[in-house]
């Protein structure tokens, strides 16, 4: 017999291409049935239909398997015979499949005599793509549903196949999306395998549901499976691309070299991401202020790195208009096409100093007078750096480099203005030196780059001139130690006061005054400054502390202002027995009707060894006390 023409029987809806709906595309076979008319058999390489199959990005690495292993669907997406073709039968299933899609569809031959014999291995289309084939006589294709599908509801995603399908058979279906939760997402008909979705879904929330399908006869008797069933649900870009923060900050050093990374600024895309939905490219669409070059900075698209544009020369920070510059950024889905969803944040970028400015001295030359005797800050010595103020490139460091030899001066930085604080910190004395000369030296904190040095401007002189100032006069020694016996007679000689005037190219007379006498013991000549006793000096007296009588004495010159020094005087008070012992205590009380009774007493004496004890307690003269009472020693102590 002949081979005939063919005739393909499609849907009255399908145009030839995808179509375009509210539900945009769902991967798989487009058209899940088509028939052709069986007319003596098939030519070998000539089409018997077109099969039509999208996976929704491109189709790339896709391939068909027939389940009539004469039969294969060309790079046209054609089914066409490998051969001539007779013994065809009256049904054949092709597989597609990629890593984006698995599907099936049914393709029906009209008026063709059944094949004999017909494998179920040929049905079910087992051969070299079996890593997405199930052995089993029931099987259930992956499907795929997109997320956000608009209603009506419900919506036929795929078809579960039994060859062996019967009139009394019957599909089931379980699992989460089934009969667990999240409940009644997916159904099954029960006649026809029919899956179908019965509510919109987000792949957000669950990306796949994996179920079980099996047949069974009417009493409920497992006939086939149960095998797995895996739905994969579909992406849609409904997610924009969100900065974990909206603002961002980075810095680069001034004079960096062109391409050096400042910072990168990444978004996340809650979408697929091995689609493009999830595929982000970076812009930088505004830069604030936009001098000296509007282009400053470059963003990867792909990895969201800023890096500089601007020569290393024009990122000088002391000539730049401002040191901050913001940058807004803005990342997009869909590898960046006009289509894709965007995010946006902002970068702020500061131009960081380096030490590429030397500190300067505002003049060569600073003078100041200082009062001899004075301490403090002498004078404040100023500088001029053009580095960036509070960072270790503009604080200075100020140190004495020459003419302080006896380290009477000492200079530290005000962290307010970075001024040079020059202090006396030892007293200073006209009569030695009237003039000093210091070589002060300003450095930063932080070291310079290695092109620039500090200079002649980077030191200064100071001319320090000490003013003469009447100072008074000073005792030596100080204080001055003489031992007296207590109960010296009054008027007798207890010391010569020395002291001496510092203005020694003045000529002043000195004058002597008691400033501190406590008991009022003493008095003191005001010319020849001889110290003598005014009252008796008694060692037991409470001004006297360890046997020490002190007192205090001024100078005063004749001066202009007169001026005037205190020295201090202590008398080391021996021991005189000037006092008579007692007991102690002096009054015990004892019961009248006791016997035996035994008091324990002691001597005193105000006065110190050897004018105190030992001491010796004897009872009485009064009459009849022998005959009551008795003395014994008891160590140092006497017992009654």
């Amino acid at each position: 017999s002949s081979l005939g023409d063919r005739t393909l029987l499609l849907p009255e809806w399908y145009d030839g291409s995808q179509k375009e709906g509210e539900e945009g595309c769902v991967p798989g076979f487009q058209v899940k049935e088509y028939q052709v008319e069986y007319n003596g058999g098939f030519q070998k390489d000539h089409p018997l239909t077109q099969v039509f199959f999208d996976d929704c990005a491109g189709n790339e690495g896709l391939a068909f398997e027939v389940s009539h292993p004469d039969f294969q669907v060309d790079e046209e997406m054609n089914l066409v015979a490998r051969r001539d073709v007779m013994d065809s039968g009256t049904v054949m299933f092709i597989h597609g499949v990629n890593e984006q899609a698995d599907d099936m569809a049914q393709v029906d031959i009209v008026g063709a005599p059944p094949r004999s014999p017909q494998t179920l291995r040929e049905i079910l289309g087992l051969g070299q793509i079996q890593p997405y084939r199930s052995k089993r006589a029931l099987f259930a294709p992956r499907m795929h549903v997109n997320e956000n599908m608009e209603p009506p509801f419900p919506k036929v995603i795929g078809t579960v196949m039994s060859p062996g399908m019967e009139n009394d058979h019957i599909f089931h279906m379980t699992g989460s999306g089934a009969d667990q939760d999240p409940k009644g997402v997916f159904t099954i008909n029960r006649v026809t395998g029919e899956v179908s979705v019965s509510q919109e879904l987000d792949r957000e929330a669950i990306s796949s549901y994996t179920l079980e399908v099996s047949v069974t006869d009417l009493s409920g008797k497992l006939v086939e499976g149960p095998v797995a069933l895996l739905v994969d649900v579909n992406d849609q870009n409904d997610n924009r691309p969100i900065f974990k923060e909206t603002r961002y900050a980075g810095e680069v050093l001034e004079g960096s070299p062109t391409g050096t990374v400042v910072m990168t600024m990444t978004a996340e895309d809650a979408d697929d991401p091995r689609l493009q939905n999830a595929v982000l490219r970076y812009n930088i669409v505004r830069q604030s202020p936009d001098k000296p070059s509007p282009n400053m900075f470059y963003i990867n698209p792909e990895s969201g790195n800023i890096v500089t544009v601007i020569s290393p020369t024009l990122l000088d920070r002391e000539t730049l208009p401002t040191t901050q510059y913001e940058l807004e950024i803005v990342a997009q889905d869909m590898k960046g096409r006009d289509v894709g969803l965007t995010g946006t944040a902002t970068a702020t970028i500061t131009i960081t100093d380096k030490n590429d400015h030397a500190p300067e001295f505002t003049h060569s030359l600073f003078q100041a007078n200082v009062d001899e005797g004075s301490r403090g800050v002498a004078v404040n010595l100023t500088v001029d750096d053009r580095d960036d103020p509070a960072t270790g490139a503009w604080r200075a460091i100020y140190s004495i480099i020459n003419g302080d030899p006896t380290q009477n001066f000492e200079i530290q930085t005000n962290p307010d203005n970075n001024e040079g604080m020059l202090s006396v910190v030892k007293p200073l004395d006209y009569e030695s030196v009237v003039f000093h000369t210091l070589l002060i030296k300003v450095e930063n904190e932080d070291p310079l780059v290695p092109d620039v040095g500090y200079g002649s401007s980077s030191t200064a002189t100071v001319h320090i001139t000490v003013l003469d100032v009447n100072e008074g006069p000073v005792f030596f020694p100080d204080p001055l130690q003489v031992t007296k016996m207590e109960n010296i007679p009054l008027g007798s000689f207890v010391a010569l006061l020395n002291a001496t005037d510092p203005d020694v190219l003045q000529s002043q007379s000195i004058r002597f005054a008691v400033l501190r006498d406590p008991a009022n013991w003493l008095s003191v000549n005001p010319v020849r400054g001889t110290v003598n006793t005014s009252a008796n000096l008694d060692r037991e007296s409470p001004y006297v502390h360890d046997n020490k009588y002190t007192a205090i004495f001024m100078a005063t010159d004749n001066g202009n202002r007169p001026a005037s020094g205190t020295g201090t005087l202590v008398i080391h008070l021996e021991d005189y027995n000037d006092n008579a012992p007692y007991v102690h205590p002096s009054v015990v009380r004892v019961c009248e009707d006791t016997k035996d009774s035994v008091v324990i007493v002691g001597g005193r004496d105000r006065d110190i060894h050897p004018n105190a004890g030992p001491f010796k307690i004897e009872l009485g003269k009064q009459p009849g006390l022998e005959k009551t009472w008795k003395v014994s020693r008891v160590n140092s102590e006497f017992r009654l």
